[in-house]
């Protein structure tokens, strides 16, 4: 696998020149909490950029827990992606409304979990390239089936089991992208947990301390490693993430990334599971 830092990201520039590319497959990855009243595939059919398909991480996912947006298993994956037109060749763009994009760093992780490493973020998403006066359309794209094979990579995947055993252990670091009231239990979340707070042992790294707040676009190398060393990470040690439900927590993933930390596990489940859990604690 390629551990080039550029891997992860496409700038606005390179995707305007790339957008009829055969082999580039863009996905407009918008996703809302329901409390939002929002919702990310009507603001796909307002506009997308163009040839984008919509995935919703609501739907590809696991409908057998009451978890949101767990990870699906490994066929079927392989089945949606292949009905969105993605094929194992292809270089996937992911996009998303948000401020940095976190849930499209969700499905650029899916991607590489299921051993798609030809997956790509667009650096400052839908709200830089519409600053830049881009291109976007209306109709849908309703593309043709393509063939894909997902091939599960589970050293991406931490579940709450094996956090529980690197806590013991102190085998990794527990890092939470979550904002600082979120963490400390101070600022109740969009979803409803049982209890509030953080996992003992883990350090707060907020996902938007690694976005440029003007522009959207994550931060350079430098300005990245210096936070997480702040916040006392040491990136030659196993690193876990985490966050409210595994979305968040997967933009530390792509700093990582891009910090040749190609390896950093999500931790799927995150608070949503945690909190469930009669045998775990919690700290504020």
């Amino acid at each position: 696998m390629s551990t080039d830092t550029s891997d992860a990201l496409v700038s606005s520039e390179w995707l305007a020149q790339h957008l009829t590319d055969p082999g580039i497959k863009i996905l407009d990855c918008t996703w809302h909490h329901p409390s939002t009243n929002l919702d990310g595939r009507t603001q796909y059919r307002g506009r997308h950029l163009p040839g984008s398909v919509h995935f919703d991480i609501d739907q590809v996912a696991d409908k057998s827990t009451l978890l949101p947006h767990m990870l699906p298993a490994a066929e079927d994956f392989a089945l949606k992606v292949g009905l969105l037109g993605i094929g194992n060749s292809d270089r996937v763009v992911v996009y998303d409304r948000h401020y940095g994009g976190s849930a499209a760093a969700r499905v650029w992780w899916m991607f590489r979990v299921f051993g798609h490493d030809n997956v790509a973020l667009l650096d400052g998403g839908f709200g830089k390239w519409t600053k830049e006066k881009r291109p976007a359309e209306m109709t849908p794209v309703r593309p043709a089936p393509a063939s894909f094979t997902a091939d599960f990579k589970p050293k991406l995947v931490a579940t709450s089991a094996g956090v529980q055993g690197q806590l013991r252990s102190g085998s990794a670091q527990l890092v939470d992208a979550r904002g600082p009231g979120k963490f400390d239990g101070t600022q109740a979340d969009v979803f409803t947990f049982k209890r509030q707070g953080h996992i003992p042992g883990a350090v707060n790294l907020p996902w938007a301390d690694l976005v440029n707040p003007d522009t959207g676009v994550l931060m350079a190398p430098d300005a990245l490693a210096a936070r997480f060393a702040a916040t006392g990470v040491d990136l030659g040690r196993p690193i876990v993430a985490t966050c409210a439900s595994g979305i968040t927590s997967c933009m530390l993933a792509l700093a990582l990334y891009r910090l040749g930390v190609p390896d950093a596990a999500v931790y799927d489940g995150s608070w949503a599971e945690w909190s469930e859990l009669d045998d775990t604690a919690a700290a504020a």
